[in-house]
């Protein structure tokens, strides 16, 4: 396995330093899914909070620019883009995050940290209307640029 670079010689936690690595364009791409019941899913366009899946999407964006504030050795970078799509399917709520950035690390902690705080924004909004809601399936889909290449999940 890969020696990673997160702990000194002592053992405790430290920030990489990434000043010796060229800026690359980086994008990555993250999803979550949060299960709602179909009776409530039904409810949504009339949800008294307002709109859910449209606050979700501005959360996620704000929250991918905080990711460094958020993941305490994760790099504060500079993005260039980021999007949340949120979209209703049979049995809930698909979120699709993505971040773009030219910089010496990736963006992979930014598009997971959109798709997370989108989905628990569309808990908030919808938790009156189902209590059994479930976030699932947050993980990495894609991630481009960088030394160790492009990653896609099958």
């Amino acid at each position: 396995m890969k020696k990673l670079s997160h702990f000194d010689a002592a053992g405790s936690a430290r920030m990489v330093d990434v000043s010796a690595k060229t800026p690359t364009k980086r994008e990555a791409r993250a999803q979550a899914f949060v299960r709602i019941r179909p009776e409530a899913l039904e409810q949504l366009p009339h949800n008294p909070k307002g709109n859910p899946l449209e606050i979700a999407r501005i959360a996620g964006i704000a929250a991918a620019k905080k990711s460094s504030e958020l993941i305490p050795l994760c790099h504060p970078l500079m993005l260039s883009h980021a999007d949340v799509d949120v979209t209703v399917e049979n049995k809930g709520v698909r979120i699709i995050a993505s971040a773009t950035t030219t910089a010496q690390t990736g963006v992979e902690m930014e598009a997971l940290t959109a798709a997370a705080v989108a989905a628990l924004t569309v808990y908030d909004m919808t938790k009156a209307l189902d209590k059994s809601i479930e976030i699932t399936d947050i993980y990495l889909l894609e991630k481009t640029g960088g030394k160790s290449g492009a990653y896609r999940r099958k």
